[in-house]
């Protein structure tokens, strides 16, 4: 066997590594990442009407891409900023509210890989003058498909609780 043929057998089989390597470490991803890399498809602007006031979400990878920022931003009002995040076998949200509190909602341990939903609820919030103050408790993101996103953010105020729901188009 001539040089340039050992050469083209060892470049075949570290490509045949590489590529097993590649395929092994998709394999090793817990379903947190995998659910959170789907919610990472989401990066782009989207708009959105709640009522009468629109609304754009901005999401872009930050962190080395270890973190998902949401910007959003009503019509007339100031910017809210959510972070989602991995921990371990669940995600988090950290709400930055233009009421100036800061809710942290979690997921329960994500089972499916690739779930349509995540569902996070209120695990604390910090930045509350008093416990009656407005406060998200909740949040469930729903992909419909890579064109079309629907949130529903649960809150509290003054010991009741409601609802809103956002539904929001891809704009690029």
């Amino acid at each position: 066997m001539n040089r340039t043929h050992r050469y083209l057998i060892l470049a075949a089989v570290l490509g045949l590594a590489l590529i097993g390597a590649a395929i092994t470490s998709a394999a090793e991803k817990s379903n947190s990442v995998l659910a959170f890399e789907q919610l990472a498809s989401l990066v782009g602007e989207w708009k959105g009407v709640q009522g009468n006031t629109e609304i754009k979400l901005t999401y872009t990878l930050t962190a080395n891409g270890s973190a998902l920022m949401e910007e959003s931003q009503p019509a007339g009002e100031g910017t809210m900023i959510t972070m989602f995040t991995v921990d371990g076998d669940h995600l988090i949200a950290t709400h930055y509210c233009i009421a100036g509190n800061q809710p942290q909602m979690v997921t329960t341990p994500i089972i499916e890989p690739l779930p349509k939903s995540l569902a996070f609820s209120l695990s604390h919030v910090t930045g509350m003058k008093t416990p009656g103050d407005w406060h998200n408790t909740g949040l469930t993101v729903t992909l419909e498909d890579t064109q079309h996103l629907t949130q529903v953010w649960t809150y509290e105020y003054n010991g009741k609780k409601d609802t809103n729901t956002f539904r929001f188009t891809r704009a690029r």
